[in-house]
């Protein structure tokens, strides 16, 4: 059995869904095992280890930079160059530079942009923290019981 598996698997995803598809049109519950078979064992990459089907915020946002950084690597091997961005000369060295200059200078604000979202994000999750741990104070003394977060007092 482990041999037809890894002979499939030398076919790669293509040759798990034209088994799957085969097996459909043959008898639909032995499709439907091999289905079953391709997402409990991770082979279309949907499996639990990938944090769920499509995974969480911050996977998916390191394969989107992980697939832009192998594209920028392609392209500078194919002689461009992050610098230009693989514009073409136009021939007018003035404003080629023009154009360079700008597109540096609007990368520069995007990453302020980036660095300012990200410290806006923070200070609404500190407010927010703050809200729920006076919240959880007031709740405390309203009972009539005093709030775990703070230290019991010392009997002498």
């Amino acid at each position: 059995m482990t041999e037809m598996v890894e002979r499939i698997d030398d076919y790669g995803r293509p040759g798990w869904i034209a088994l799957m598809v085969v097996a459909f049109i043959l008898f639909w519950p032995l499709g439907l095992a091999v289905l079953a078979f391709l997402l409990w064992s991770g082979r279309m990459g949907c499996g639990s280890r990938h944090g769920g089907m499509w995974g969480s915020s911050e996977d998916r946002r390191a394969r989107f930079e992980n697939k832009m950084e192998r594209m920028r690597e392609r392209f500078e091997a194919w002689g461009g160059s992050s610098r230009d961005r693989g514009f073409p000369s136009t021939g007018n060295r003035a404003f080629d530079e023009y154009r360079a200059d700008t597109l540096k200078r609007l990368e520069d604000e995007a990453k302020d942009f980036h660095s300012f979202l990200e410290r806006l994000r923070m200070a609404k999750d500190k407010a927010e923290f703050d809200q729920f741990m006076s919240d959880r104070r007031s709740r405390g003394t309203e009972n009539g019981q005093p709030s775990n977060d703070r230290p019991a007092p010392a009997s002498n």
